[in-house]
């Protein structure tokens, strides 16, 4: 009978030294693949969870503009603690109240408010993969799948990383934006206007501080600026929320911009060579 070989007894060729083995790890995590194609090990825990923490208490103090505005819209207390809590996406939240605010019929705010929350759906398509958690605590996990998440969770580089930045922010945040919403639902004629506070700004500024270092080649510069420009642009023309949907068009069109540049021929290429070595007929005929 021939002899059973073993895996570790085959010899290891040139691209099997430089694999990865992930059951090596100490911690038994798998090391996630950055799209430079370069992999990185995991950050220290205490790293992870210190700017997971930043993110959810910057952002989560923005809840007392939320809980402001949305008893100014004529919201009671405990309407808007619900929808903090169930809702649990600020920005539709602010969609919400600014239209009922603003005279729009309930119908109409919550369409606005559903529109800009779908991008948490594309979100989750990301993140399913990062997380990769078990089937029983997808259904609660779904329910902190934002902004400021998706940003934390996507700064890491390890698993392990990813679901402590994602778990940490998440949990953070969902508390002190409940918290806020209440105090500021509860004291909103102390508060005034919360526009003296700046507090409406926290959420987006974080949120662009985290994502300005992940803009790094010019195809990512592009996409961004057209996203803007897209998203400012539309702001007057199209319902709360559209606009937002609508910048996600500048990916498509900066990836054909680049394809059609990519395949264009080359004006002053290379001569064509036969299968010999030696040039064409046309291009000998002008040496000589």
């Amino acid at each position: 009978m021939a002899e059973r070989t073993s895996s570790a007894d085959i010899p290891r060729g040139p691209a099997d030294a430089d694999a990865v083995d992930v059951t090596a790890r100490p911690d038994g995590a798998d090391v996630l693949s950055r799209p430079d194609g370069a992999d990185a090990p995991s950050r220290p825990d205490s790293a992870v969870v210190r700017d997971a923490l930043g993110v959810g208490v910057a952002v989560g103090l923005s809840g007392f503009a939320f809980g402001v505005t949305s008893a100014g819209s004529g919201l009671t207390v405990l309407q808007t603690c619900a929808l903090s809590l169930l809702a649990f996406t600020g920005a539709s939240q602010f969609a919400l109240v600014g239209a009922l605010a603003g005279g729009g019929s309930p119908l109409t705010a919550s369409a606005g408010a559903v529109f800009l929350s779908m991008r948490n759906a594309f979100y989750g398509l990301r993140l399913s993969q990062l997380l990769a958690l078990p089937r029983a605590v997808r259904p609660l996990a779904a329910h902190f799948v934002i902004d400021e998440t998706t940003a934390v969770s996507l700064a890491q580089s390890g698993r392990r990383a990813v679901r402590i930045g994602f778990a940490v922010t998440g949990i953070s945040l969902y508390l002190l934006w409940n918290l806020t919403t209440l105090l500021g639902a509860l004291g909103a004629e102390a508060i005034g206007d919360t526009d003296t506070w700046g507090l409406d700004a926290a959420g987006p500024a974080v949120f662009l501080a985290l994502l300005a270092p992940m803009v790094r080649t010019a195809t990512e510069r592009a996409v961004a600026a057209i996203a803007v420009l897209l998203g400012l642009g539309l702001l007057s023309v199209l319902p709360q929320g559209v606009p937002v949907l609508a910048a996600a068009l500048a990916v498509p069109m900066v990836l054909y911009g680049v394809g059609r540049k990519a395949s264009a021929p080359e004006a002053d290429g290379p001569k064509p060579h036969s299968t010999d070595g030696t040039t064409s007929n046309s291009t000998q005929g002008k040496d000589r």
